[in-house]
């Protein structure tokens, strides 16, 4: 398995610059095994919203569809785990990508309640408090 970063992820997401959307795109379609950290694809979610504006519920299907890849693995979370985050994120007013994540990750490891000043985080589905 090889990981890839950020850059790799959206250059081939978005196809540009040629070059090396063509590179990255030889590495996700080539048939190896690929891990993405989860960070990575948090990273690709706030790229793709500011440097490209694409919409979240169009970034949530993106990201969908990359992990649902056969040769794609979520490192640091279960692929399930994060499709069923991302799909109620694209639902969601705000910018609520990185907080379904971040919560499906407390969820996955059975870390509750998730302590936060956010109180919106409990419209993911998790028991919160606040320090």
């Amino acid at each position: 398995m090889i990981a890839l970063d950020t850059s790799v992820i959206v250059r081939y997401l978005v196809q540009s610059p040629p070059e090396p959307a063509r590179r990255a795109g030889e590495l996700l379609d080539g048939g190896g095994e690929i891990g993405i950290p989860v960070v990575v694809l948090l990273e690709t979610a706030h790229v793709l919203r500011t440097i490209y504006a694409v919409p979240r519920p169009d970034v949530a299907t993106v990201l969908i569809e990359l992990l649902t890849r056969r040769n794609v693995r979520l490192l640091g979370l279960g692929v399930d785990d994060a499709i069923d985050a991302l799909v109620r994120a694209r639902a969601l007013p705000g910018t609520p990508i990185a907080d379904a994540l971040i919560v499906a990750m407390a969820k996955a490891a059975g870390a509750r309640p998730l302590y936060t000043f956010d109180l919106g985080l409990a419209r993911h589905g998790i028991e919160i408090a606040v320090p």
